[in-house]
């Protein structure tokens, strides 16, 4: 089994993405399984072409994208991608795409296909944060779960596993960003580890109890 998981590199004036540090410290091996790491740019279309062009070359059993949400306390696997781009700022290569769909004629939107209740409750049984999120916004975030998911589901491989994990900003960032959370870089890794071994152990997700009042 290869487990893929992909980040992206910085983006929004950022010199860093935690997303891309932390992915980059992952180990080759976790819970007996290869996984392999692949950076992807902050743009709209080019993201999820690199993010399908690794999955058809490595045939992994699972894809985890992970992204950076700035202003977030905690390691957040999201549920659902929307077929929008709705971008507040413009992507690394100057695209801000207005309520556009991702993909034209396309479900309007993806459920992940990852154990998310079972991540977030490892990532917690780890000592680190974490909770699952119903918004993966309207940027490349959104936009690149919601490709890889119906890549996968059109395309294929069908029996391969589909999702998105959020993270917070790295100490770096919040120099001049008085207020915000933040997380280690060794400690988003620590989390990511916790999730992938998650969904290495889960075919199926846990029954427990991550809903929202509001």
């Amino acid at each position: 089994m290869t487990i893929l998981v992909t980040a992206f590199d910085p983006f929004g004036g950022e010199s860093l993405n935690p997303a891309l540090e932390a992915v980059k410290a992952l180990p080759s091996d976790i819970a007996g399984e290869k996984v392999v790491t692949v950076e992807v740019p902050t743009v709209f279309g080019k993201a999820i072409e690199a993010a399908t062009a690794a999955i058809d070359e490595h045939q992994p059993s699972a894809v985890l994208c992970v992204g950076q949400a700035g202003g977030r306390f905690d390691i957040t696997p999201e549920r659902v991608a929307i077929n929008i781009d709705d971008a507040r700022i413009a992507d690394n290569e100057g695209h801000q795409p207005i309520d556009k769909p991702v993909v034209e004629g396309a479900p309007p939107a993806y459920f992940a296909t990852l154990p998310i209740k079972a991540m977030a409750q490892a990532i917690r049984d780890a000592g680190i944060p974490s909770s699952v999120s119903n918004s993966a916004g309207t940027f490349v975030c959104n936009h690149i779960m919601f490709g890889v998911l119906h890549h996968l589901a059109t395309v294929g491989p069908h029996n391969v596993r589909g999702g998105f994990v959020h993270v917070p900003f790295i100490p770096e960032q919040t120099v001049a960003k008085p207020g915000q959370p933040s997380l280690s870089t060794e400690t988003i890794t620590k989390g990511l580890a916790a999730a992938i071994a998650a969904i290495v152990e889960n075919e199926r997700d846990v029954a427990t109890v991550e809903g929202t009042t509001h």
